[in-house]
């Protein structure tokens, strides 16, 4: 007797294991394997998702940097062309110009106009190609001129955005050179505007290739 019980004893630790490794082969319910599988799934297409908004997201950039180079180069061309000294400066008039939502133009357009493009600056104060305030306020640098004339064009310095604000790109000049002391100088601007390039550069260079 003691010999069955012994014999029996040991059998249930052979048949034991088998079984264990028996049932889950057959036995499990279809929906406890769809428990591993669905979240590695969901991780896959999350990881997809983000990869495809990441490459938008460059090729925007792309885009915008290289549109950005278009105008900066145009009216550097314009200033080589006409051996002006404001050569160099285009990319930072066309950052500027977009960061206070002005024509890419505009700034570049008023400096030849008023400087030929920085040949005959203002002579009592330092930086100022724009003949900003009467030619009564000076600039640390020329970028420093830049990027106050641009704001102030936009409406976005407070001392002068009760003129600027809200104005389109004739309505902007008719204030900085009232018709009343320069007749035609919204006009005249306009045309340097138009001579540097278009409004709409890049697609007038698709249309062009």
């Amino acid at each position: 007797m003691e010999n069955k019980k012994l014999i029996r004893f040991v059998e249930s630790f052979v048949l034991l294991p088998i079984m264990t490794i028996a049932m889950p082969l057959g036995s499990l319910p279809k929906d406890s394997v769809n428990v591993v599988v669905a979240p590695q799934s969901v991780l896959s297409q999350k990881q997809n998702i983000r990869a495809s908004s990441l490459l938008a997201f460059n090729q925007a950039m792309d885009e915008k940097a290289n549109l950005l180079k278009i105008k900066a180069d145009a009216i550097d061309a314009y200033f080589k062309d006409h051996d002006m000294p404001l050569l160099g400066t285009g990319m930072k008039m066309v950052k500027e110009a977009e960061a206070n939502d002005l024509d890419w133009r505009l700034v570049a357009a008023i400096a030849i106009r008023e400087s030929t493009g920085g040949k005959f600056d203002c002579k009592k104060v330092e930086n100022n190609p724009f003949g900003w305030g009467s030619c009564k306020i000076g600039f640390k640098s020329v970028d420093e001129a830049i990027e106050k004339v641009a704001k102030h064009l936009g409406g976005n310095m407070e001392s002068t955005a009760h003129h600027y604000a809200d104005k389109n790109t004739e309505q902007i000049l008719k204030i900085y050179n009232p018709p009343s002391i320069v007749k035609n100088y919204a006009k005249q601007v306009i045309s340097i505007m138009n001579e540097i390039g278009d409004e709409d550069i890049a697609l007038t260079q698709e249309a062009n290739t």
